[in-house]
């Protein structure tokens, strides 16, 4: 079962910094949000606590690294787009049968 003891609950960015929002400018008490979302008030505590001192840059979980894999691929696409457009400038740039007798 999903949630049962011993089993850690992960929760990305946007949640916790809902969550954190409905407590802060919601005017929601912590305990009602907890209960609601099935959480222990403490964690709400915690993340509230964390989002106060760091902002927008707390928890960044692994969506910098989701981010970063994507960068690399669109890197290595132009790598590619850069070495094909290479090769054509060559093949367009040799001198024709037609060049020869200027």
């Amino acid at each position: 079962m999903a949630g049962s003891r011993g089993e850690k609950r992960r929760f990305d960015q946007e949640f916790k910094i809902s969550t954190v929002k409905m407590v802060t400018e919601g005017g929601e008490k912590v305990t009602e949000v907890a209960r609601s979302l099935g959480l222990h008030p403490n964690q709400i505590y915690n993340w509230k606590k964390k989002f106060c001192e760091e902002g927008k840059k707390a928890f960044p979980g692994k969506g910098h690294l989701t981010e970063l894999s994507r960068l690399r691929k669109e890197l290595q696409e132009v790598k590619v787009e850069r070495d094909i457009l290479k090769k054509a400038v060559g093949i367009f740039s040799k001198p024709t049968e037609n060049d020869s007798s200027l």
